[in-house]
């Protein structure tokens, strides 16, 4: 019997996307055959998945000459390849698969992941925007299915060019993650108030350069952030120009999934600070409050929509106003009391059973089956 293929492309190296992983996960065990595509970096770990992944090796890694190679790489690499569909993560990969897709009339799948055109790192640059911009006027209208992580973002999508996204959000599986590890085989202290940052976007502007201001004004509480970013290195000299945070704060470089989340249950608080900086943030909902969730522990959060609409609902944490550090201070000490009193107990479970994959996962296989 004939099986449907997909190949799936995105621009990061593969090893800790979890919403790329999800939905090739979903697609393989409805039947269709996966090719996930991405690139290659010189600390790329090896992967093992059940279905086809391939890497392609760049000369560039960032900036607009990255973009450009990737693209036409990744035209010139899919352009050989059998498939029904092609399924583009982000902008950044479109341009190709949109091309392919017409060449070879083919249909055409694309999941953004954020409102593209609105990310800080392109806003004062208005040459970048502005090529961006233009490939997404060209192309989005003509898509027929759009998937997209929250319905505020959705919304913005279907103001600019009238067609409405799906939502589909990056929600935790049902998989049950046994705690192997302590505090004591992680270095985490025993007798503070364990605070956790996670996450692949720990950028400035995030709210984790008060969280660390915060932590320095508290004697009862220890961050720990797992992960990457840009505002790491900031982070790290501020924590130079004073020997006694060096105590309060552990850095840990991103993780394999399952790795990170030993420090995320064996934490007392999850924090998402994100500021309402730029329009990405303000409708952001961080992968990070649902890890925090299943891993039974409450969340610490700003009040932006998304996200506190999740909170409020749930009954999972605490939406704060500002980020001044005796707000953040009073914030986490409050939730960890309440969590010692059992208050979250049964709500982590109530909101895991709307709020997880095999759920969600159901818009995107009804989706898939639409397009025959």
């Amino acid at each position: 019997m004939y099986k449907k293929s997909i190949i799936v492309s995105v621009s990061n190296d593969l090893s800790h996307d979890q919403r790329v992983a999800k939905v090739c996960n979903s697609l393989h065990l409805q039947g269709y055959e996966i090719l996930l595509v991405g690139r290659k970096l010189k600390d790329s770990q090896n992967i093992q998945r059940d279905y086809k992944t391939h890497r392609i090796k760049l000369m560039f890694n960032r900036g607009a000459l990255f973009y450009a190679e990737f693209n036409i790489r990744l035209f010139f690499y899919l352009l050989f390849k059998k498939t029904d569909v092609y399924h583009s993560n982000d902008l950044d990969t479109l341009l190709a698969n949109w091309f392919l897709a017409l060449f070879k009339r083919k249909k055409i799948v694309y999941d953004t992941h954020e409102y593209f055109t609105g990310v800080p790192e392109i806003q004062n640059r208005p040459i970048v925007k502005w090529s961006w911009t233009l490939i997404e006027k060209i192309i989005f209208p003509k898509l027929k299915t759009v998937f997209t992580v929250n319905n505020s973002i959705a919304t913005l999508y279907e103001n600019d060019y009238g067609n409405r996204p799906k939502v589909l959000r990056n929600l935790p599986t049902k998989h049950q993650i046994i705690k192997t590890k302590n505090r004591k085989d992680l270095n985490l202290p025993s007798n503070k108030i364990v605070v956790i940052l996670q996450g692949a976007g720990i950028n400035v502007d995030r709210g984790s350069e008060e969280l660390v201001e915060a932590v320095y004004n508290s004697d009862n509480i220890f961050l720990c952030v797992v992960g990457s970013g840009d505002v790491i290195p900031i982070l790290k000299k501020r924590i130079e120009l004073d020997q006694s945070l060096s105590k309060k704060v552990m850095f840990i470089n991103k993780l394999p999934y399952e790795e990170m989340m030993q420090y995320t249950l064996n934490s007392n608080v999850g924090v998402s600070l994100d500021k309402d900086t730029n329009i990405n943030y303000k409708f952001s909902l961080p992968n990070k409050i649902f890890d925090y969730m299943k891993a039974g522990i409450p969340i610490l959060a700003t009040d932006l929509v998304e996200v506190s609409n999740v909170i409020a609902k749930y009954e999972v944490g605490l939406s704060i106003k500002d980020l001044e550090p005796d707000t953040i201070i009073s914030g986490i000490e409050k939730l960890s009391k309440q969590q010692i009193e059992g208050v979250f107990a049964n709500n982590f479970s109530k909101a895991l059973f709307d709020l997880n994959w095999e759920k969600e996962s159901e818009v995107l296989i009804e989706s898939y089956k639409r397009l025959w």
